[in-house]
């Protein structure tokens, strides 16, 4: 596709990859994309760069505006490969006199790719660059969600470059938010917030707070992934306020690995449960759903219950892998519960619960085991933690 226009003089020249189905444990159903974006003013500048395997798709866009021998910097936001990747090879058709990043950037790029001759100049938070009519003002956000990231803010066009922040993976023809349905565009921004931001909630809620006091004004944010924002910014600042202060609805997120159904029966009768309580609940079977959607029900749950069949005197695999994913994630202000079926030994509910109080969740019950195939009585106990859980979340 074309470079696009996002405000003048000011292009998208990035890349579409509508084929990858993983990010680093997160499924990509719909893609991705690696934004970059060309400044024509009296300094041509570039900022941010794209995927290797994409660094043709990049000097293509760039040389529908400029040869790229003219540009005069590069600014680097963020050093993850998936936005650095190509920077060798691009650095050296362009020949850039200055190459702009963090402290932390520089340390990065060196240790990337090991080229102390690159033209690297550190900037700080609150530092300005001018590029002749216009101003770049730098803000860095230290982990945000790596230690290098910055924003670089083009003041007198109101364009806010984010690096990874307010970010999708979703690869489209569109490039603005007001050009998609705004549903879908929020269930992928809130997947992207849940899998690779949750972490860093507090130092989101900072971010904002500085941005408030530093009185940076844009109409545009062109993030590093997926759509920019320029019909409803609010909208997604909004869900950002929202989501990095992990308050949970009344809402039960189910998820379980069953070997024979029997742990399937109990996920369901927990459930029905939860719902005699008018509590909301998910169910979430670990051989249809991947971790990741998992991560993205779980944001906004108020409670979190897992459940194993016991294999080898352990838990399921797809189990360890999804625990082992969301402790990752750090989620907060939950409340949890195990449970889980077994044949001879039945040591899935004591691991779950030990996994839930790494995590710092609250363990609200026992658990509950059943051996083999549950009947009508023995499901009755996994009904009574479903209203349990019912009447918590609905407190």
């Amino acid at each position: 596709m074309p470079p696009i226009e996002v405000k003048k003089d000011i292009y998208w020249v990035g890349a579409i990859d509508w084929n990858i189905r993983d990010f680093h444990g997160y499924s990509t159903e719909k893609g991705t994309t690696y934004n970059a974006f060309l400044v024509m003013d009296e300094k041509v500048t570039l900022f941010d760069t794209v995927k290797k395997d994409f660094r043709s798709d990049l000097l293509h866009h760039i040389r529908a505006i400029t040869d790229p021998s003219k540009i005069d910097y590069m600014v680097i936001n963020h050093v993850e490969m998936d936005h650095s990747g190509s920077l060798p090879e691009v650095i050296d058709t362009i020949r850039p006199s200055k190459i702009f990043c963090s402290l932390k950037g520089k340390e990065a790029l060196l240790e990337h790719y090991h080229r102390p001759d690159w033209p690297l100049t550190v900037v700080e938070s609150g530092s300005e660059l001018s590029l002749g009519k216009r101003t770049v003002k730098f803000l860095e956000t230290r982990m945000l969600h790596w230690p290098d990231s910055m924003f670089s803010l083009l003041v007198e066009d109101k364009v806010l470059i984010s690096s990874d922040a307010f970010g999708q993976h979703w690869a489209t023809s569109e490039r603005f938010d007001d050009e998609v349905d705004e549903h879908e565009l929020i269930a992928h921004a809130k997947k992207y917030f849940a899998n690779i931001l949750l972490p860093y909630s507090n130092l989101i809620q900072k971010l904002i707070a500085d941005v408030k006091i530093m009185g940076l004004e844009f109409d545009v944010i062109a993030c590093d992934h997926g759509l920019m924002w320029r019909g409803n910014i609010g909208r997604i600042i909004s869900a950002y306020d929202d989501w990095s202060k992990q308050l949970p609805e009344d809402k039960a997120l189910i998820v379980f690995s069953t070997m024979w159904h029997s742990t399937e029966k109990m996920a369901n009768a927990i459930a029905d449960g939860i719902m005699q309580e008018g509590a909301q609940v998910r169910l979430m079977n670990l051989k249809h759903c991947h971790r990741s959607e998992v991560a993205t029900e779980a944001l906004d749950a108020k409670a979190l219950i897992f459940g194993s069949a016991t294999l080898n005197n352990g838990i399921m695999p797809t189990m360890a892998d999804c625990l082992t994913y969301l402790k990752g994630l750090r989620p907060k202000n939950k409340i949890g519960a195990a449970f889980g079926s077994y044949g001879w030994s039945g040591e899935s509910v004591k691991i779950i619960n030990e996994e839930l109080a790494a995590m710092k969740i609250e363990v609200v019950a026992p658990g509950v085991r059943v051996k083999f195939a549950p009947d009508h009585d023995a499901l009755h106990p996994c009904v009574e933690l479903g209203r349990k859980v019912g009447k918590l979340i609905r407190g």
